[in-house]
């Protein structure tokens, strides 16, 4: 063998019994367990307890919550789009966008809509008052706003919570933009003067009591022309998501779409199938077009839930028996898969009854 390839093989079997002591002594033993420690990943964001430090009226039933934390402390980062999950004294978890500025790293800021039917949001304007102290767990971001030449924003009413520091994010950075605000009447619209306050962009304000029932295609069709080719970020009634989504894919199929919504996802592609609550003794039929959720309130109203689209993992439920059809948004970690479901959006797999431990 010539000398070169000699030497050369001794190197490299050095270096591979180099390895194996580190491996043995380091990698392996107590000493490499405590000087590099595991990190897991988060799945459930960061548990804070926060003080309301103030509330104020910033439409007609919408008010804006600041948290800060208890003891001053500076609270952990977040980027427009992002939202705290809400743990309220009744026990409620609810969602909210971050709508304050991303800079502030001692505050969050919240806006809420008070709705008629809504348990939550009746929560928050009537009891919580300033001092009140709630557990908060976030921020979590699936609405990230991500780099682009320009951007189109389109939001419907407290859509315009997450949208808004995407709007000053843009602004702050030169990117030319444009918002279309939809609303019922201005007066029941939040942040106007906010929105004012951001140069380098157009401001398309449309409410209905003075300018009619929007035509979102022929508004949209006009904006459409900013160069270059925007991504659309959209936040408000599925209604309006979905027909955002619908007419920019007409107009141009090149168009990121962006969009975040407040309720359930409509299903796609379901199945009938029967739900057997074992600790109930109930059995229910869910249709082919709702999700098991909605068909266990129906016996059960007080199950918990709330984000109904598969990435909080409030719904979280056992299963007993049965094959499951897993539809959240990888929320659910592996290890858990095999014998638990989130029920707002995951389903029986074809031809399958499950058995849940409700």
């Amino acid at each position: 063998m010539p000398t070169q390839e000699v030497e050369l093989d001794g190197v490299v079997r050095a270096m591979a019994r180099m390895f194996d002591a580190y491996e043995r002594v380091f990698a392996a033993g107590r000493i490499g367990r405590s000087v590099s420690r595991p990190r897991p990943v988060r799945r459930t964001g960061f548990d804070l307890q926060l003080r309301v430090v103030a509330r104020d009226a910033v439409a007609d039933d919408v008010v804006a919550l600041t948290f800060a934390g208890r003891g001053g402390e500076q609270l952990p980062s977040w980027h427009p789009g992002a939202h705290l999950d809400v743990f309220l004294p009744s026990g409620r978890l609810r969602q909210y966008s971050l709508c304050g500025d991303p800079a502030d790293r001692a505050t969050y800021r919240v806006a809420v809509r008070r709705i008629a039917d809504g348990s939550g949001s009746r929560e928050i304007h009537d009891e919580l008052a300033v001092g009140s102290v709630l557990r908060v767990r976030g921020p979590r971001n699936a609405f990230r706003l991500v780099d682009a030449p320009s951007y189109l924003f389109v939001a419907g009413g407290i859509g315009i919570t997450p949208i808004l520091p995407m709007v000053r994010m843009a602004s702050a950075r030169g990117v030319p933009w444009r918002l279309v605000y939809l609303g019922r009447s201005t007066a029941t619209m939040p942040f106007l003067d906010e929105l004012a306050a951001c140069p380098g962009g157009d401001v398309v304000v449309h409410a209905d009591d003075g300018d009619g029932f929007a035509d979102v295609a022929a508004i949209l069709g006009e904006l459409h022309a900013l160069p270059p080719v925007p991504d659309l970020y959209v936040c408000g009634p599925p209604a309006l998501m979905d027909t955002a989504r619908q007419l920019m894919r007409a107009l141009d199929p090149r168009t990121p779409v962006f969009s975040e919504r407040f309720s359930a996802l409509p299903v796609v592609g379901g199945e009938p199938f029967t739900v057997e609550l074992a600790r109930s003794g109930r059995t229910v039929d869910v249709a082919a077009d709702e999700s098991a959720l909605a068909a266990i309130r129906r016996v059960l109203p007080d199950v918990r839930y709330s984000c109904q689209q598969g990435f909080c993992r409030t719904c979280t439920c056992r299963v007993l028996d049965g094959e499951v059809d897993h539809r959240d948004r990888h929320a659910l970690p592996d290890a858990e898969r095999a014998d638990s479901m989130l029920i707002c959006v995951s389903r029986a797999a074809a031809g399958e009854r499950l058995v849940l431990d409700l």
